[in-house]
Protein backbone atom coordinates (compact mmCIF):
# COMPACT_ATOMS: atom_id res chain seq x y z
CA UNK A 1 0.00 0.00 0.00
CA UNK A 2 1.29 3.47 -0.82
CA UNK A 3 -0.04 6.64 0.80
CA UNK A 4 0.98 10.10 -0.36
CA UNK A 5 0.87 13.34 1.60
CA UNK A 6 -1.62 15.99 0.51
CA UNK A 7 -0.17 18.04 -2.37
CA UNK A 8 2.89 15.72 -2.27
CA UNK A 9 4.32 18.04 0.40
CA UNK A 10 7.58 16.80 1.89
CA UNK A 11 6.14 16.88 5.39
CA UNK A 12 7.15 13.46 6.75
CA UNK A 13 10.27 13.68 8.86
CA UNK A 14 12.02 10.58 10.18
CA UNK A 15 10.30 10.87 13.59
CA UNK A 16 6.89 11.07 11.90
CA UNK A 17 7.64 8.00 9.78
CA UNK A 18 8.66 6.13 12.93
CA UNK A 19 5.32 7.03 14.55
CA UNK A 20 3.54 5.73 11.45
CA UNK A 21 5.53 2.48 11.48
CA UNK A 22 4.57 1.87 15.11
CA UNK A 23 0.93 2.63 14.30
CA UNK A 24 1.01 0.22 11.34
CA UNK A 25 2.32 -2.53 13.62
CA UNK A 26 -0.55 -2.04 16.08
CA UNK A 27 -3.45 -2.50 13.66
CA UNK A 28 -3.72 -6.26 14.30
CA UNK A 29 -7.51 -6.11 14.68
CA UNK A 30 -7.69 -5.52 10.93
CA UNK A 31 -6.41 -9.07 10.29
CA UNK A 32 -3.23 -8.11 8.56
CA UNK A 33 0.44 -8.59 9.36
CA UNK A 34 2.94 -5.85 8.60
CA UNK A 35 5.97 -7.25 6.80
CA UNK A 36 7.85 -4.06 5.97
CA UNK A 37 7.39 -0.32 6.33
CA UNK A 38 9.31 2.37 4.48
CA UNK A 39 8.88 5.83 3.11
CA UNK A 40 10.26 9.18 2.17
CA UNK A 41 9.30 12.72 3.04
CA UNK A 42 6.19 12.72 0.83
CA UNK A 43 4.92 9.12 0.91
CA UNK A 44 4.97 5.81 2.78
CA UNK A 45 4.90 2.15 1.71
CA UNK A 46 3.37 -0.65 3.76
CA UNK A 47 3.99 -4.25 2.70
CA UNK A 48 1.61 -6.57 4.51
CA UNK A 49 -0.15 -9.92 4.44
CA UNK A 50 -3.92 -9.54 4.61
CA UNK A 51 -6.86 -11.83 5.29
CA UNK A 52 -8.80 -12.35 2.02
CA UNK A 53 -11.97 -10.92 3.57
CA UNK A 54 -10.23 -7.69 4.59
CA UNK A 55 -11.99 -4.60 3.25
CA UNK A 56 -8.92 -2.70 2.05
CA UNK A 57 -10.73 0.61 1.55
CA UNK A 58 -11.85 0.59 5.19
CA UNK A 59 -8.34 -0.29 6.34
CA UNK A 60 -6.85 2.56 4.31
CA UNK A 61 -9.42 5.08 5.50
CA UNK A 62 -8.97 3.98 9.12
CA UNK A 63 -5.19 4.20 8.86
CA UNK A 64 -5.37 7.65 7.25
CA UNK A 65 -7.78 8.95 9.90
CA UNK A 66 -5.89 7.58 12.90
CA UNK A 67 -2.48 8.56 11.57
CA UNK A 68 -3.62 12.10 10.70
CA UNK A 69 -4.85 12.60 14.23
CA UNK A 70 -1.71 11.03 15.73
CA UNK A 71 0.65 13.18 13.67
CA UNK A 72 -1.51 16.29 14.03
CA UNK A 73 -1.33 16.00 17.81
CA UNK A 74 2.32 15.04 18.13
CA UNK A 75 3.74 17.27 15.37
CA UNK A 76 1.29 20.18 15.15
CA UNK A 77 3.99 22.86 14.99
CA UNK A 78 5.95 21.12 12.21
CA UNK A 79 2.84 20.37 10.15
CA UNK A 80 1.54 23.94 10.35
CA UNK A 81 4.30 24.89 7.89
CA UNK A 82 2.74 22.59 5.28
CA UNK A 83 -1.00 22.46 5.99
CA UNK A 84 -3.54 25.01 7.13
CA UNK A 85 -6.44 22.50 7.26
CA UNK A 86 -6.54 19.22 9.22
CA UNK A 87 -6.01 17.17 6.05
CA UNK A 88 -2.74 15.27 5.89
CA UNK A 89 -3.09 12.51 3.28
CA UNK A 90 -3.96 12.79 -0.40
CA UNK A 91 -7.40 11.35 -1.14
CA UNK A 92 -5.98 8.62 -3.40
CA UNK A 93 -3.94 5.58 -2.43
CA UNK A 94 -2.38 2.57 -4.14
CA UNK A 95 -2.84 -1.04 -3.12
CA UNK A 96 -1.38 -3.86 -5.20
CA UNK A 97 -0.44 -7.47 -4.90
CA UNK A 98 3.01 -8.96 -5.15
CA UNK A 99 3.06 -10.68 -8.51
CA UNK A 100 6.06 -11.42 -10.74
CA UNK A 101 8.60 -9.98 -8.30
CA UNK A 102 9.44 -12.12 -5.31
CA UNK A 103 8.25 -11.11 -1.87
CA UNK A 104 11.89 -10.57 -0.89
CA UNK A 105 12.42 -8.14 -3.80
CA UNK A 106 9.38 -6.08 -2.83
CA UNK A 107 10.39 -6.17 0.84
CA UNK A 108 13.86 -4.86 -0.05
CA UNK A 109 12.32 -2.10 -2.19
CA UNK A 110 10.08 -0.92 0.66
CA UNK A 111 12.93 -1.20 3.17
CA UNK A 112 15.24 0.95 1.02
CA UNK A 113 12.83 3.87 0.66
CA UNK A 114 14.64 7.11 1.36
CA UNK A 115 18.12 5.60 0.97
CA UNK A 116 18.93 6.80 -2.52
CA UNK A 117 18.96 5.04 -5.84
CA UNK A 118 18.72 1.31 -6.41
CA UNK A 119 21.47 -0.77 -7.96
CA UNK A 120 20.87 -1.54 -11.63
CA UNK A 121 19.09 -4.80 -12.50
CA UNK A 122 21.43 -7.59 -13.54
CA UNK A 123 20.97 -10.97 -15.16
CA UNK A 124 21.32 -12.48 -11.67
CA UNK A 125 18.51 -10.31 -10.27
CA UNK A 126 16.32 -8.92 -13.08
CA UNK A 127 13.45 -8.11 -10.68
CA UNK A 128 15.19 -5.08 -9.21
CA UNK A 129 13.16 -1.92 -9.86
CA UNK A 130 14.56 0.38 -12.50
CA UNK A 131 15.46 3.93 -11.53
Amino acid sequence: MVLVTKYWRKALGSEMREHLRILAETLEKWRYQLIEFGGESDHIHLLFLAHPALDLSKLVNHFKTVSSRLLGGAFAKELRRFYWKPVFWHGAYYVGTVGRASLETVKNYVERQGQGRWPKPTAANPDLPRG
